[in-house]
């Protein structure tokens, strides 16, 4: 059993599913950094100095009563909120990595075609009569023209 055990874990697909991990976390820092540093402060600009992340709709006051001017104030007095300038936050952060991931799939679909067209590639087409000859023929089988 632990011979099965071994051989799974270190297995091709396994590390290839560990790297996967280790690299989609990795990415998801450099896209949160991008959305939270780049893109949400040029949004709040353009939309008149707006920061999202304070964005928050108080349903119960805390021990300290509002108004809060921050979201980490509300939290601190311990009122509840519904922090929907934060779930926009995500919001934008979800569609730019699924836009790098679409663009990173894409290009990979795109190398693969590009692959087995190159692979594929068998037979060339006769001259004279259009039909499908070996690459390496030098008579074609259906017109017995010299290629």
């Amino acid at each position: 059993m632990l011979k099965e055990f071994k051989e799974f874990a270190i297995k091709g697909n396994m590390v290839d599913l560990a790297i996967g991990v280790i690299i989609g976390g990795a990415f998801g820092a450099v896209v949160s950094s991008l959305v939270n540093d780049l893109v949400m402060p040029l949004v709040g600009a353009l939309l008149g100095g707006t920061d999202f992340t304070n964005m928050f709709w108080v349903v119960t006051e805390g021990a300290t009563p509002g108004p809060y001017a921050t979201l980490a104030a509300a939290t601190e007095a311990g009122a509840a909120t519904l922090n929907y300038g934060v779930f926009i936050n995500t919001v934008i952060n979800f569609l730019i990595i699924a836009w790098a991931i679409f663009f990173v799939v894409k290009a990979m679909n795109n190398m693969r075609k590009k692959e087995e067209a190159e692979e594929a590639v068998t037979t060339k087409e006769c001259p004279y009569c259009k039909s499908q000859i070996a690459l390496d023929a030098t008579r074609c089988p259906s017109c017995t023209s010299e290629l």
